[in-house]
């Protein structure tokens, strides 16, 4: 099972996206929340670094909960999460 006890994320303007950490046991797992799901999560957020990062901070349960969804042990290195999983 996957768990997300580390708060950071950052912004990735190459990605266009939020990265956050997941872990499972010693697994480490990159994720991706693209910029066009922090829009859909907070429609009102401005659409800059501090934005994406405070759409991210006031939603990231839900985030996570998606992120868990798509989450599937030792499949891959990272995962992108799109407007479409919210």
């Amino acid at each position: 099972m996957i768990d997300f006890p580390n708060h950071s994320r950052s912004y990735d303007r190459t990605r266009r996206a939020v990265r956050f950490w997941g872990h499972d046991s010693a697994i480490e797992a990159s994720f991706f929340i693209e910029e066009g799901a922090l829009k859909r999560l907070q429609p009102d957020g401005a659409s800059n670094e501090l934005g994406f990062l405070n759409a991210f901070d006031s939603h990231r349960d839900l985030i996570c909960a998606a992120a868990a969804k798509a989450y599937v042990r030792g499949s891959r290195g990272s995962y992108n999460l799109v407007a479409g999983d919210f």
